[in-house]
């Protein structure tokens, strides 16, 4: 068979043009619209990271702001609970302090009564005794209330025996200033005049006299000397007195601050449920006397 190159090569010729018309108007409108595509594809996809990055970023932020809001609600709950207890124990110790105030206002009344009280006993019991001794005294040994206590005085100096002597004597020898014998009434010159003999006789010494008058000792009369004491009086009666009257409104003050304890019997105010100080020989028993240093 014989080959007819004209039409072969008219064939190609044509295969040539057709593939460049396909290529020009057909495959490359189909890459450009494959190109774009992908490429509108790849854009797509970067903006999805871009949007999946941003919405990383802001639920990490909102997270972040929610645990920031925790801890602040945490914070301010935790303020508002210590600012609500120490309110409430400011409250707590104002109430005790007011409590407190009351309770010492209450007591210093109480107080104030109970002194008014003891005072009114005392000075009653002052005036009573007096009387009762001064018309005792007069009736029985027609001598006066001061010239037995004066008498009394120098006999509880004369008794004086151990230690408590040995301490006024010390004291007596060793002053410089003058020795101060207080009374409860003027002394008379006579009464005086024995006062500094019994003290020159009982200790040996002479000593220039300051006399001086304390309505306080009670009808009593005290030497004193370098802070030393020696003392008669019948307030140490009315002391135990009112030591006596004083521990009834303590128990008194006690048992209206507790209702509920049981009540206490009140001690024994009379006189003579203390004991009294120690007897000079050749005086009554129960009669006191008191040597002492200064408070």
């Amino acid at each position: 068979m014989m080959i007819d190159w004209f039409t072969v090569a008219a064939q190609a010729l044509n295969f040539v043009i057709l593939a460049w018309l396909m290529k020009r108007f057909l495959y490359k409108p189909i890459l450009d619209a494959i190109d774009a595509r992908e490429k509108r594809i790849a854009s797509e996809l970067a903006a999805a990271s871009r949007k999946k990055t941003e919405a990383r970023h802001e639920r990490d932020e909102f997270q972040k702001k929610n645990d920031d809001f925790e801890q602040q609600h945490a914070a301010l709950l935790k303020k508002a609970t210590d600012e609500a207890a120490a309110e409430r124990q400011r409250l707590m110790d104002a109430a005790r302090h007011a409590a407190d105030a009351l309770a010492a206002q209450r007591q210093e009344s109480l107080s104030s009564e109970a002194k008014a009280l003891v005072q009114a006993v005392r000075q009653r019991a002052q005036t009573e005794v007096f009387a009762i001794a001064r018309k005792a005294l007069t009736d029985l040994a027609g001598v006066s209330l001061e010239a037995s206590a004066c008498e009394l005085f120098m006999a509880r100096m004369r008794g004086l025996e151990g230690t408590a002597r040995d301490t006024l004597a010390t004291a007596l020898n060793a002053t410089k200033d003058e020795v101060v014998v207080r009374s409860a009434f003027e002394l008379s010159t006579t009464q005086r005049r024995a006062i500094h003999k019994a003290i020159a006789d009982t200790f040996g010494v002479h000593l220039d006299l300051h006399y001086a008058t304390d309505p306080a000792l009670v009808a009593g009369i005290e030497l004193v000397a370098q802070g030393q004491r020696l003392a008669w009086s019948l307030g140490d009666y009315l002391d135990s007195l009112e030591q006596g009257v004083g521990d009834v409104l303590r128990d008194r003050a006690r048992a209206a601050a507790v209702p509920a304890a049981p009540a206490t019997s009140p001690p024994d105010t009379h006189p003579s449920a203390t004991a009294p100080g120690p007897a000079a020989p050749g005086s009554p028993a129960g009669e006191p006397i008191a040597v002492s240093a200064p408070a």
